[in-house]
C-alpha cells in the first residue's frame, strides 16, 4: 500500500515562486531538508555552474535543458531564502521595485543628458544605471 503522499494537496493554480516554497516547506517537514543554509547556497553555485555549461552547449533540445536548468536554479534560490528566513516572493518584489525605481532615475538622468535610452550604447547606459544605483534608489 502506498504511504502518504506528503506533496499532494497543494493548489495547483499557486504562483510558482509559492509552489516551490510550499513544496520544500513539505519536504521538510518530513525530514528532508538541509541542516542550514550552506547546503542550498551551495546547491545555487551547483546550479548556476550547470546554467553556464549548457549555455555553452549546442544542438536540438538545447533551448528545453536551459529551461530546465533555469529552472533548477530558482527552485535553489527560493530554497536558499527559505533556509535563511526570507520570503523569497517579498524579496522579489521589492528587487522588482528597486529595479523599477532605478530605471526611472536612469531614465531621468538621460533625459537631462539629452541621452535617449533606446540608441544609447551599453557602456553608456551601464554608466547610468551605476549613477542611478549609487544615488540610493
Amino acid at each position: 500500500a502506498d504511504g502518504p503522499r506528503v506533496l499532494e494537496g497543494l493548489p495547483p493554480n499557486l504562483p510558482a515562486l509559492i509552489m516551490a516554497y510550499r513544496l520544500q516547506e513539505r519536504a521538510a517537514g518530513v525530514g528532508f531538508d538541509w541542516p542550514d543554509a550552506a547546503g542550498p547556497a551551495d546547491k545555487v553555485r551547483e546550479e548556476l555552474a550547470e546554467v553556464e555549461q549548457e549555455m555553452g552547449a549546442a544542438g536540438p533540445g538545447r533551448r528545453a535543458r536551459l529551461e530546465d536548468e533555469i529552472g533548477d536554479l530558482l527552485f535553489a534560490v527560493v530554497n536558499l531564502s527559505r533556509k535563511l528566513g526570507c520570503d523569497a516572493r517579498a524579496a522579489l518584489e521589492r528587487a522588482n521595485e528597486r529595479f523599477r525605481a532605478r530605471f526611472r532615475h536612469m531614465e531621468h538622468l538621460a533625459a537631462e543628458r539629452d541621452v535617449r535610452i533606446g540608441q544609447a550604447a551599453l557602456p553608456q547606459l551601464d554608466a547610468l544605471w551605476t549613477e542611478a544605483k549609487q544615488g540610493g534608489r
